[in-house]
């Protein structure tokens, strides 16, 4: 009986959940605005095994203020995409990324002093 290594795996191709670049374009849209309008400073992607997430930060050395998530497992139940904010509330869950998007977008329309 002879031992098989184990099947040589490209690198990237380890089963992890990440953002299409489709889905990258309003994220970073909007994320683009905020900039502009002086709401964040800087964000993080991490593509994990179950889950892909954005984090937004105000500051750098801070923890997120909102967190886009993408979870494929939930697309047939709640929906895979998810904001959720700093102290953990589920702000708007979904499957379309664009109405999920559009909580955030509230935050750009301030009244005028």
């Amino acid at each position: 009986m002879t031992i098989q290594p184990p099947p040589f795996t490209a690198l990237g191709s380890d089963d992890r959940v990440s953002f299409h670049r489709t889905e990258l374009g309003p994220i970073l849209s909007l994320y683009g605005r905020m900039v502009a309008a002086g709401e964040w400073r800087d964000y993080g992607i991490s593509a994990l095994k179950d889950l892909a997430v954005f984090s937004v930060f105000r500051r750098t050395a801070e923890n997120p203020l909102y967190r886009i998530e993408k979870r494929p497992k939930l697309r047939l139940k709640q929906g895979q995409y998810a904001v959720v904010s700093m102290d953990g509330q589920i702000l708007r869950r979904g499957n379309d990324l664009t109405t999920v998007l559009r909580v955030l977008e509230r935050k750009l329309i301030r009244p005028i002093d």
